[in-house]
């Protein structure tokens, strides 16, 4: 079966930087889009960057834009999220999603097939 595994999450200081990686184990990254999503304790799982399928587009959450930036490594099966300038506020668990190539909406939790146990990332003041 497909599985997604997170990892670089951890307690950084307000300012810093984490890069957050997803390895895709059972088939291939090409071919699906994938997306980071977070959630905060008490919060739904809101979206934060989305890249497609070839890498062409990509798209960001207004509150991450600047800051974040979603990368993909086909020929590894991964896909990374560069943090930077980190703030308190981005304290949650992250989630690595795939979505297979459909019209359904990049930004929406709806249109992702499968999800990754997710990553608690910290980030003190």
């Amino acid at each position: 079966q497909v599985q997604l595994v997170e990892s670089g999450g951890g307690l950084v200081q307000a300012g810093g930087s984490l890069r957050l990686s997803c390895a895709v184990h059972g088939r291939t990254v090409s071919g699906y889009d994938m997306g980071w999503f977070r959630q905060a304790p008490g919060k739904e799982r809101e979206f934060v960057a989305a890249i497609s399928w070839n890498g062409g587009s990509t798209y960001y959450a207004d509150s991450v834009k600047g800051r974040f930036t979603i990368s993909r490594d086909n020929a590894n099966n991964m896909v990374h999220l560069q943090m930077n300038s980190l703030k308190p506020e981005d304290t949650a668990v992250y989630y690595c999603a795939a979505k297979p190539q459909s019209r359904l909406d990049m930004t929406a939790r709806y249109a992702y097939n499968y999800w990754g146990q997710g990553t608690q990332v910290t980030v003190s003041s």
